[in-house]
């Protein structure tokens, strides 16, 4: 059976992504121990002289995760733009086959996960388990969504699509020609800045191990996700007036 999220979901996706977060940061309450702390213990033991340097080794791992996510998704973004990326609606008016989108269905996503997953590293182990869960979870029932809506609309060119490219599993080749789309780069590095502010945050933290590093950055970008969402908003807005 094929997971599919409702319309309500994929609107408000953003508040969705921020309660998934929320919950597994809280589950600090029930598990105290950070998912790292937890490894670096059981590999090293604590207080050893090897012990800070394989936190900040994972921590690090954790951030070069986000790295490669936050390219993915602005890889993505270029070809997509960023203002259908983030609109509350779903497009399904046409299909986006190049760039990413020519060895895997669904980079935005991937990324999506991927960035999760690297930012669990900052989670309980119980928060960490939930983070990449719920997260791998809640982005399969938005492709499953998608896709219908796109085999509704692109009918038998998208259903060729779906057998040649694979969704989540990239291709090392491309399955599809390129359609000569060119990428928007600038725009789509305005439009994930907010994940490359998590990876500069974790990337921060990996390096000095201080927490007030990351959240401080961490909300940076969040606020300017916010600022530019908000003025997105407000151009949609004026068009629809028009």
């Amino acid at each position: 059976m094929t997971l599919r999220a409702t319309d309500f979901e994929f609107r408000y996706r953003f508040w969705m992504i921020g309660l998934i977060y929320l919950l597994g940061f809280s589950a600090y309450r029930i598990d105290p121990v950070n998912v790292v702390e937890y490894a670096v213990g059981k590999i090293t033991g604590h207080g050893t002289p090897q012990a800070e340097i394989l936190a900040h080794a994972l921590f690090g791992v954790g951030a070069l995760i986000m790295f490669f996510a936050a390219a993915l998704r602005t890889w993505a973004a270029a070809y997509l733009k960023s203002d259908v990326v983030q609109d509350p609606a779903l497009h399904a008016e046409r299909l986006v086959a190049d760039g990413p989108y020519r060895h895997l269905r669904n980079p935005l996503y991937l990324g999506g996960i991927l960035v999760a997953f690297g930012f669990g590293f900052l989670a309980g182990r119980v928060g960490f388990v939930f983070i990449s869960a719920g997260f791998a979870i809640f982005f399969l029932r938005l492709i499953g969504l998608e896709e219908s809506r796109l085999a509704a609309t692109q009918g038998e060119t998208y259903r060729e699509y779906l057998a040649k490219v694979p969704s989540l599993w990239p291709s090392l080749r491309p399955r599809v020609p390129a359609g000569g789309v060119r990428p928007q780069s600038r725009q789509a590095f305005a439009g994930e800045i907010f994940m490359w502010g998590f990876f500069a945050g974790m990337a921060a933290f990996a390096a000095t191990l201080n927490e007030d590093v990351i959240w401080i950055i961490t909300a940076a970008a969040l606020a300017l996700y916010i600022l530019r969402s908000y003025a997105l908003f407000s151009r949609r807005k004026a068009r629809h007036s028009q």
